[in-house]
């Protein structure tokens, strides 16, 4: 059973999440939860980039974890940014990899990183937060 809601944050701002199991099935589940967060908050311009990075922060817990279920947080932590996150159970934190020219896997945090503004791990007592985020790019 899935459960998606929408609450006020600690500042008032609405933030979206929803706990999935942790398969890759989920990716998709996850894309539709960040694509409608982010039009309600007119910021769809950044809903491609969005989905790719909870696509590869799912992937990231699916692979090195052994959780059987993950929470995707999306929520606005300042004006004009997003935070996505993925949570999951297991304490161990990911790592930029480095890997070959011919290598198939590796590639996932490296995509995040490239196209969020910042990224990063947040350790809990239960487990972690794996998040990114993303900024509307200033008006001229």
């Amino acid at each position: 059973m899935t459960m998606t809601a929408a609450r006020p944050a600690a500042t008032g701002a609405p933030g979206y999440c929803e706990t999935l199991p942790c398969e890759p099935e989920s990716a998709h589940r996850a894309r539709l939860l960040v694509s409608a967060a982010l039009r309600a908050w007119s910021m769809g311009e950044l809903t491609d980039m969005g989905e790719l990075i909870v696509s590869e922060l799912i992937n990231n817990a699916v692979q090195h974890t052994l959780c059987r279920m993950v929470r995707i947080l999306v929520t606005r932590p300042g004006d004009g940014v997003v935070r996505i996150g993925v949570a999951d159970r297991s304490r161990a934190t990911p790592e930029l990899g480095s890997p070959g020219r011919d290598s198939e896997d590796g590639r996932g945090l490296f995509l995040v990183d490239a196209l969020s503004w910042r990224w990063g791990c947040d350790l809990k007592r239960w487990g972690k937060v794996v998040w990114a985020e993303l900024q509307v790019a200033a008006e001229c």
